[in-house]
């Protein structure tokens, strides 16, 4: 096959799958053709992005689609994934407030402060794992 049909058949899979290795694999191209493309062949390499951009677009909409039937449908789960990353109101979030106003923080709130921040920062994994040292 050429590469010029092949490349096309290639990049029109991407775009429905945005997967380097399901493209390979519905048109029988080499992972190792495609990347060596990539490398050779800067239009290629721009038409390439541009698909898996178009292709993630493609799977992000059916995905909404698919969560709208599901709310439709009054799945739970559904509902509180919407609300939870659609609406503020829902969102995880801490809010501090306070009416006693403090110039400075003292040495052991600054500490205190300082600590949170650092923990704050840390993945769940990291968290974890420090916390299981220090016990």
């Amino acid at each position: 096959m050429k590469k010029a049909r092949a490349s096309k058949q290639f990049l029109e899979e991407l775009r429905k799958v945005p997967i380097v290795q399901v493209a390979c694999e519905k048109t029988g191209i080499s992972r190792n053709s495609v990347y060596r493309w990539r490398r050779e062949d800067k239009k290629f390499a721009e038409d390439m992005d541009t698909a898996i951009t178009e292709g993630v677009a493609f799977v992000n909409d059916m995905s909404e689609s698919q969560l709208l039937t599901m709310i439709k449908e009054k799945n739970w789960s559904a509902i509180s994934f919407w609300l939870r990353h659609r609406n503020d109101n829902y969102k995880n979030k801490i809010e501090v407030t306070t009416n006693e106003r403090i110039d400075e923080l003292t040495p052991e709130q600054q500490k205190v402060v300082k600590q949170a921040l650092k923990l704050a920062s840390l993945t769940k994994q990291k968290s974890i794992r420090r916390i299981k040292k220090k016990n």
